[in-house]
């Protein structure tokens, strides 16, 4: 996201500066003393003519700037960190890159925020040869903080803590204007090309539990590049090349010699890929025929190309049921797509000297690598290696990417930064200007803590899994007799968003790099960090406006008209709480661990549940039960908090419901 609040305050700084400079030469050119010879008369009542104009298209931008700007959520965090930044540069402009560090604060005794620098900046002028007590910086940062909204008052704790109390009245602002014009990311200062690389099964195998770890991140990495504004290019790099097809192709020639006319009733791919694996393994003949149909294959004879093309039509079917399931957009792209791509970067190579031979291999060394890549097999054959850096290189020059992300297993680490260290190597691009990342994720593991397997000893499938998820999750509703209140519409789509929503949130929940348990006991809990306890939290708070019977148009037109009071120190902490969504994403975007995202939402929802049993939202009759007063700001809060929820989840790729 950059820094928008910075980039705003310093244009509207300078058109004010502009401005008040063409105000005064206009009230310069208003006063005839002023002017010299009469002759200049007219040209300078044209000038201020034109000056005038000039003046008024400034304001109406200033005013349009001002107005978006308003709109768009607030990352407080970095408009505090803007102010100290400036407070900082003027009480010590001789200290050269001073640490900058504001954190919101634990407890609320400490204030809202809390900047730490003055620790750090003593170390960095005892360094120097200065000798200044982090206390006596910490207060010269004070005096320096220059006129804003958002603070109250400071206090100095501590060695040198500048703890920051915010204005009651600029959080109400800010509550308003996100209820009034709904969660809007901030500005962005230029929209970039996201191309992200995820999901990416194997053509005639299943889609296993390490795919569904793909799948899930890497569908949400681009939901939040979406929402903050970037145009974004969601990739399956299927591996559908290689010589596995041509045992494919001969099997599929053996057991359906007519597959031309008429399409091959394939029904378990995986099973007809352990057929002809054993073939493959087993029979001299058909290994030697399997060679000649990839040659056959690579050449493109149409007969060839048609085989493929059924091997892998029944395969994207099977995938496609997987990404229903999971609500999943993507593009097919897969290595195919870059093999006449190959020759070109191969060339590239040799031609500015990157190639060196070893055994009849091509490989090139790529600086601080120990480990090189092989772009032409003894064969002549073209690798993985090949086909990775084709796609990198289209994905830099035709797609124009400003940032792409390969969501893979943590196995694949060092591949990635070799291949990356090739391409920077060759100048396709530089590191400090495009953003080429590999998010790299453990493993799945069972509940016997080893890798998560059947009882057999297979691979999980993984539509065996989601179909298991949508039983239990069925069990789970008509434990808690929701099948008794819900109608039967209501009561299926609760069952696939708890089913979905917790297979996907206890992925999402754990750190990305450190392997998690599968289990469908914990994430099915209620009680927890868990998506079932936040979806039935959901649902709980959309409820309370409806049970006071309190309908959307009611709350719109109160967002407008009522004030958020924040008297109460839980209305504040729910506040503040609501408002740090737009830190939160920005932490996510530089680091792209989205655990981060999943850890605020159960710490709003526990806030909101402090705040409920507080502060009485509705108030109702002890003996009738009726409604006697409902208090909106309170309402409001209520509001605010579900619609952050309700992006957050949007963002994680879960569906909540209304009733469940």
């Amino acid at each position: 996201m950059g820094d928008p609040i910075a980039e705003y305050a310093s244009r509207f700084q300078q058109q004010e500066r502009e401005i008040k400079s063409l105000s005064d030469e206009i009230e310069k050119l208003k006063n005839p003393e002023t002017l010299g010879i009469s002759s200049q008369l007219e040209e300078l009542r044209e000038e201020n003519a034109k000056l005038k104009y000039r003046l008024n298209i400034l304001k109406r931008s200033l005013q349009e700037e001002r107005s978006e700007c308003s709109k768009t959520m607030i990352n407080i965090n970095q408009q505090l960190q803007e102010i100290f930044g400036c407070a900082i540069q003027a009480a010590y402009p001789d200290l050269e890159n001073p640490p900058l560090n504001v954190t919101p604060n634990q407890q609320a005794k400490f204030g809202d925020y809390q900047c730490n620098s003055a620790m750090a900046m003593a170390q960095m002028m005892k360094a120097k040869g200065l000798k200044v007590s982090p206390r006596d910086i910490a207060e010269k940062i004070v005096q320096n903080i220059p006129d804003n909204d958002l603070i109250q008052k400071t206090e100095i704790a501590g060695p040198g803590f500048i703890n920051v109390h915010l204005k009651k009245a600029f959080v109400s602002k800010l509550l308003t204007n996100l209820l009034v014009n709904g969660v809007q990311p901030p500005p962005l200062e230029s929209k970039k090309r996201v191309v992200v690389d995820f999901s990416s099964p194997n053509i005639a195998k299943e889609m296993h539990v390490g795919h569904l770890r793909s799948t899930i991140i890497g569908d949400s990495m681009c939901r939040l590049f979406e929402f903050l504004g970037y145009d974004v290019l969601r990739l399956n790099h299927v591996g559908d090349w290689g010589t596995q097809f041509g045992m494919l192709i001969a099997h599929l020639q053996d057991k359906f010699p007519n597959y031309l006319t008429v399409s091959p009733p394939i029904g378990d791919l995986q099973a007809f890929y352990k057929e002809s694996k054993k073939r493959f393994d087993n029979e001299e003949a058909f290994k030697k025929r399997a060679y000649q149909c990839v040659v056959k294959l690579q050449s493109k004879e149409p007969e060839f190309i048609k085989a493929w093309n059924l091997i892998c039509d029944v395969s994207r079917k099977e995938f496609q049921k997987v990404y229903d399931c999971l609500d999943i957009k993507i593009i097919e792209r897969g290595e195919s797509y870059y093999q006449d791509m190959m020759t070109a970067v191969v060339k590239e190579f040799e031609e500015k000297g990157l190639v060196q031979l070893d055994e009849g291999r091509k490989i090139v060394f790529a600086p601080g690598q120990s480990i090189p890549l092989t772009v032409v097999k003894s064969d002549g054959g073209y690798t993985y290696d090949t086909s990775d850096l084709a796609a990198l290189k289209q994905r830099l020059f035709e797609e124009k990417a400003d940032i792409i992300v390969y969501v893979t297993d943590s196995g694949q680490g060092t591949h990635f930064q070799v291949v990356f260290a090739a391409a920077q190597m060759i100048g396709w691009y530089d590191p400090k200007v495009t953003r080429v990342e590999h998010a790299g994720f453990g493993v799945v593991l069972g509940e016997d803590k080893k890798k998560f397997k059947t009882r057999s000893g297979d691979t999980v499938r993984l539509m065996d899994l989601l179909e298991e998820g949508l039983k239990r999750s069925m069990d789970k509703l008509k434990d808690k007799e929701r099948d008794k209140v819900l109608t039967p519409e209501e009561l299926v789509k609760a069952q696939r968003a708890v089913a979905f929503g917790c297979i996907k949130y206890a992925d999402l929940s754990h750190n990305r790099i450190n392997d998690y348990v599968f289990s469908f006991d914990k994430m099915l809990d209620d009680r927890g960090n868990t998506a079932a306890y936040l979806l039935y939290a959901f649902t709980r708070i959309r409820s309370i406006a409806r049970l006071a019977n309190i309908d959307d148009a009611t709350l719109r037109k109160a967002a407008e008209t009522t004030e958020v009071v924040l008297d109460h120190e839980k209305e504040w902490k729910l506040g503040k709480c609501i408002l740090r969504f737009p830190e939160i994403l920005q932490k996510i975007l530089d680091d792209l661990l989205l655990h981060t995202l999943c850890d605020y939402l159960y710490e709003l929802a526990t806030t909101f549940t402090e705040f409920y049993d507080s502060c009485y939202c509705v108030e109702k009759d002890r003996q009738t039960g009726e409604v006697v007063k409902v208090n909106m700001w309170r309402m409001l809060l209520c509001d605010a908090t579900a619609l952050v929820m309700a992006k957050g989840f949007d963002i994680l790729g879960i569906n909540p419901v209304q009733r469940m």
